[in-house]
């Protein structure tokens, strides 16, 4: 018996990353998942995959800064599924145009904000009311560690992560007793594809400072696992580090 056999799951950011390692791990565990990004092609074959491994996932092209986007991302499920017991808000990320707060593009805030942010906002605004109609849900956030110990160099996404970190705790305060719980994960560095391809092993070397290097992408799926399933039926309003010891320096 799977850990979520019968859930239906939604999870943005899936083409790749952790989105793709979560995606995967969901369905091994019996969940029916929606696989949600801006990037087509690959989210169509990482469904495919999925599929192809005995698992049930679908992909819908959707950018999470766009409201209508993420309206019909929810509500299609809805209509194909019956409910959502499951969301997991896990699109973002930095880029190299980010900076300190004196210097980076003003674009880049805002696009770091519209999609760290707003995206996560707009998801729970559209699922929250199907998860109360049928009985609660799972909500994960994603925040970053850069949020919690506070990192120099990243000022748009730390803001950004740091407002997931907010909303995540004024949900679980709001709808607990509709039976929805509201969490985040705030992952360190993480070797994801994008990461991978960022680091230079000579000019930036991947021994960054943790007890236990950088994290793979089922690290992270592992616990977004735990929080999704029944098994964290009591746990709200948490924010979860996942940094491999990194902010025990």
């Amino acid at each position: 018996m799977g850990r979520l056999d019968g859930k239906i799951a939604i999870i943005t950011g899936a083409a790749a990353g952790i989105g793709k390692a979560s995606a995967a791990l969901f369905a091994r565990e019996g969940a029916t998942v929606v696989m949600a990004d801006v990037k087509a092609d690959l989210g169509e074959t990482a469904a495919a995959a999925i599929r192809d491994a005995g698992g049930t996932a679908e992909f819908v092209t959707t950018d999470v800064s766009k409201e209508d986007d993420v309206r019909a991302l929810i509500d299609g499920t809805v209509e194909r599924h019956g409910r959502i017991d499951v969301l997991y808000n896990n699109a973002g990320g930095a880029t190299p145009k980010d900076g300190k707060v004196t210097e980076m593009p003003l674009d880049e805030f805002w696009r770091t904000i519209s999609v760290d942010l707003f995206g996560p906002f707009l998801g729970c605004r559209f699922a929250i009311p199907h998860m109360e109609r049928h009985g609660g849900g799972s909500i994960i956030n994603t925040t970053s560690i850069r949020a919690l110990t506070g990192t120099a160099g990243a000022d748009a996404y730390s803001s950004a992560k740091g407002g997931v970190i907010a909303l995540t705790k004024a949900l679980a305060m709001q709808w607990h007793t509709a039976g929805i719980r509201v969490n985040a994960i705030g992952p360190g560095m993480v070797l994801t594809e994008r990461v991978a391809a960022m680091l230079d092993p000579e000019t930036n070397p991947i021994a960054i400072k943790s007890l236990m290097g950088p994290m793979e992408p089922d690290d992270i799926a592992y616990l977004a696992l735990y929080l999704a399933s029944d098994e964290s039926r009591k746990i709200t309003g948490a924010i979860y580090p996942a940094e491999s010891g990194a902010s025990a320096h």
